[in-house]
């Protein structure tokens, strides 16, 4: 099955600084409720074809994640591909001012869960609005 999971904030900062803090893997344990650790298989600082590996926590003790940046527009949007896992996962960020002061950030979880991974793939789907919280990303730019 599938998933496709959208979720969306207002944050009051402007879109340089919010995207300039979402895009980099090493702020991602700050944020990103099940990112427990990030580990840069390539030399930072990102950019196309950078990876890293990520250990999440989402069930059973979690499992590590190597993820590659696929694509990018500076600023407005940032595709990345699981290289590596055992749920095949894109996940892409956008940021869109919403005023001269204000940026609404989108964050979307697109995947085809195969293995285990699809028989739990309606749950997690159910939980990954929760376990990405971009209020969490609001709430750490703002400092």
């Amino acid at each position: 099955m599938p998933v496709d999971v959208l979720t969306e904030i207002v944050i009051d900062r402007l879109c340089a600084q919010v995207a300039s803090y979402a895009a980099d893997p090493s702020d991602a344990p700050r944020w990103y409720a099940n990112i427990e650790s990030v580990a840069w298989v390539t030399p930072p600082p990102v950019g196309l074809g950078s990876g890293w590996i990520s250990w999440r926590g989402f069930w059973a003790g979690g499992w590590p994640t190597h993820t590659r940046w696929w694509s990018s527009s500076p600023g407005q949007r940032l595709v990345m591909r699981t290289a590596q896992g055992p749920f095949p996962m894109q996940t892409t960020y956008t940021w869109q001012p919403e005023d001269a002061e204000r940026t609404r950030m989108t964050l979307r979880n697109q995947g085809e869960p195969g293995g285990f991974a699809a028989v739990a793939g309606p749950v997690m789907a159910a939980a990954m609005p929760r376990a990405n919280p971009l209020g969490a990303v609001a709430s750490v730019v703002a400092r």
